[in-house]
């Protein structure tokens, strides 16, 4: 019974955290997404921190079970206090339910409705009568470029979170032994300040590089760091047994701590930015789709480290080596994602579509793109119509005004 209900806890659970995830990215404006979504990283790493402190307090562990879950019960005032996202009603052309929660924004913030400058209500009104249209994740597949890059961040959520685990045993499991970590909460409170490291340095790395940078950023350091542990540590294993090598087993164990550190660093970042990266380019109509399908690549890969533990560590390298291997394809993948820093949500899949890949090194000045934007291609929409009045211009004149050499 009580691994039942575990189970169905953090079946819910996993629902609260997409719905909550895809709400913070609808509501905030496109300078404010990413400092949002940091804040609620930050929050999350202090519950971690504070974890130990209540269980101490507790003591029993059913305390400790009621004392968590009755701040839950407040999300049940969800349903009539907080409001359905405006974006995914109109996204989605519920445009009666969005009429409604227009007007009660308007009442709440005592605005008058006929200072309508935008003209917004008489657009509203003649799209009542069009029926509302759901769109499932599997049209996705029928896309060019929107399913590529789901794949790309999924491939990245797995491999992010999954080689965390790795790491992580490198670090506090039994081929390490240094008396700092042989306590649990000296490894819990490290793995919670690696991940409060991380979360900082994500915001200065995304500030400077943005989304797709500060991605490849973390994933080449990861990759850096799984390789220099798993062919380095061999490396220096082989001189340690020589008597005049010097090296020593704490040399290897403070190289395993230092490595695993900066994968764990890394590899954290990596998995946090997959999600965000989705939920920016995944457009607003199948938006928790999308992110529902990188979450469950990321538990997919946190699946993995139970999987070896239950096989008593067998095949422990092999799993590592895989993962690192995920790490070299990912980083070329990474050049094909799209930038999307300062950019609007995609409310449609055609918007999701003209999401392309642009360059990872801004052009110089003078330059001309390789290839034109969606917005660009928008200003040669009038060359049909010049070139179907050209029997008004001068002889010899083009349809742009100019005349041949």
């Amino acid at each position: 019974m009580f691994s039942t209900l575990r189970f169905f806890e953090g079946f819910c659970l996993a629902g609260v955290t997409l719905t909550l995830y895809a709400l913070r990215i609808e509501l905030c404006p496109p300078g404010k997404r990413f400092m949002i979504t940091m804040v609620a990283s930050l929050v999350a790493t202090a519950g971690q921190l504070l974890m130990p402190g209540l269980a101490a307090l507790c003591r029993d562990w059913q305390v400790l079970q009621a004392f968590i879950i009755c701040p839950f019960l407040l999300t049940l005032l969800y349903w009539s206090i907080f409001p359905e996202s405006l974006r995914w009603l109109m996204a989605t052309h519920q445009f009666e339910s969005a009429k409604k929660l227009i007007l009660h924004f308007t009442q709440k913030n005592r605005m008058n409705p006929e200072s309508d400058i935008k003209g917004v209500m008489p657009e509203l009104e003649k799209e009542l009568s069009r029926r509302p249209r759901k769109v499932c994740i599997v049209k996705v597949v029928g896309t060019r470029n929107l399913w590529k890059n789901i794949v790309v961040l999924c491939v990245n959520s797995l491999t992010g979170f999954g080689i965390h685990h790795c790491f992580a045993r490198s670090m506090m499991g039994h081929e390490v032994k240094v008396p700092l970590l042989e306590d649990f909460y000296a490894d819990y409170y490290a793995a919670a300040g690696i991940a409060l490291a991380s979360c900082l340095a994500m915001c200065l790395a995304v500030r400077v590089l943005g989304r797709r940078g500060g991605l490849l950023l973390f994933m080449i350091l990861t990759a850096l760091a799984s390789l220099l542990q798993l062919g380095l540590l061999n490396l220096i294993g082989k001189y340690s047994q020589h008597p005049d090598s010097g090296m020593s087993d704490k040399v290897k164990d403070k190289f395993s701590i230092t490595f695993s550190i900066v994968g764990m660093f890394a590899s954290h970042a990596v998995g946090s930015l997959s999600v965000f990266f989705c939920a920016e380019i995944t457009p607003t109509v199948i938006r928790c789709g999308g992110l529902g399908l990188v979450l469950a690549s990321a538990g997919f890969g946190m699946l993995t480290a139970p999987i070896i533990e239950l096989h008593n560590q067998k095949g422990y390298f092999l799993h590592h080596v895989i993962f690192a291997c995920c790490t070299l394809i990912c980083i070329i993948c990474l050049l094909l994602l799209p930038e999307s820093r300062g950019q609007s949500l995609p409310e449609s899949i055609p918007d999701g579509e003209h999401y392309t890949r642009q360059p990872l090194l801004p052009p110089r000045r003078g330059e001309q793109p390789l290839l034109p934007t969606h917005a660009e291609l928008k200003d040669y929409s009038g060359l049909h119509d010049a070139a179907a009045a050209g029997d008004g211009l001068p002889d010899g004149a083009t349809a742009n005004g100019g005349r041949p050499m």
